[in-house]
């Protein structure tokens, strides 16, 4: 182990802030952006590539990105972090395996709405029930406006649907338990963030040990297939999708330790409306006025819960 580097100027900045209006204030800035880049990276698992080998090269480049951060940058992990950082990796990894499945048996604009607006609910009552946090009605009103809006949207997607729809109750369920997980991580992690002194160190090693079992599932998965897709286009979608994730993941949890976690989650749950767009103008799925008016109404649900706290 190498001594434990001095925490960066970046990092006093960021304690100093914790629980303070300026933290709440970023908070919002990483929760939003979060939001839109989460939409950016589940089109990204969906799009060209089969999703498993798609998961596989983002987690693999991911992985490589973060190690020589985590060995020789930020501190090493308190010795009370391995056992965190290895309840993260089965819940992550558990959570990547159902999204996985979900995505190829159904179609993203019906899967993606499902596993966001399941994980908001149980993320806030998770936060209640670890770290004492309490919305007020008005924010739980916002709660409620904003699932709505995203079932509503499922509802929407489920009866418009042409294709797949034999395989359409096997994505619904895969989609429920994956929205679970996510609460089950949004949670998990901002508990990790909090455990260790530089969050830097928390998201650093995170990332080096989450890429571990993702590379491994999708080589298998390449090596049998009949006609493999070439290699070089998959990675270059890995390494942009190594980056989304760092920002998307990163500020998620950052969001968590500056501010509420029942906040953050849901803020983060307009990703939907991210994704809708992005299924309209990257993977050429039908968007109308319907659709429109109910992301609107998961953005009128976020403001309400913003404004509420």
């Amino acid at each position: 182990m190498h001594p434990a580097v001095r925490a960066s100027p970046m990092t006093d900045w960021l304690l100093a802030i914790e629980g303070t209006e300026a933290g709440h204030r970023l908070a919002l800035i990483l929760a939003l952006s979060a939001a839109f880049l989460h939409a950016v990276f589940g089109a990204m698992q969906k799009g060209r590539h089969d999703p498993w080998l798609t998961r596989g090269a983002i987690d693999f480049s991911y992985g490589l990105m973060a190690a020589p951060f985590a060995l020789f940058v930020v501190p090493w992990p308190e010795a009370h972090m391995w056992p965190i950082f290895f309840g993260a990796w089965a819940i992550h990894t558990v959570y990547k395996l159902l999204q996985a499945w979900a995505y190829t048996k159904g179609a993203y604009t019906v899967v993606y709405p499902v596993v966001r607006g399941t994980g908001p609910l149980f993320a806030v009552i998770g936060a209640y029930l670890i770290f004492n946090e309490v919305f007020t009605w008005v924010q739980w009103t916002g709660v409620g406006v904003l699932l709505c809006g995203i079932f509503g949207l499922a509802i929407y997607n489920l009866r418009t649907l042409t294709a797949a729809r034999d395989t359409l109750n096997m994505a619904l369920g895969l989609a429920v338990l994956t929205g679970l997980f996510v609460a089950l991580y949004t949670t998990y992690d901002a508990y990790g963030i909090r455990a260790t002194e530089n969050p830097f160190t928390f998201l650093a090693w995170f990332f080096m040990i989450d890429a571990l079992s993702m590379p491994p599932i999708a080589y298998m998965r390449w090596r049998a297939m009949p006609d493999r897709p070439a290699v070089a286009p998959l990675m270059r979608r890995g390494v942009l999708g190594g980056l989304v994730a760092f920002l998307s993941f990163g500020s998620i949890m950052m969001a968590t330790r500056l501010d509420k976690v029942g906040e953050a989650a849901v803020l983060r749950e307009t990703s939907t409306v991210f994704a809708a767009f992005i299924g309209w103008l990257v993977l050429k799925e039908t968007v109308g006025p319907r659709r429109i008016a109910l992301m609107a109404l998961i953005a009128l649900g976020a403001v309400i819960v913003e404004m509420g706290g």
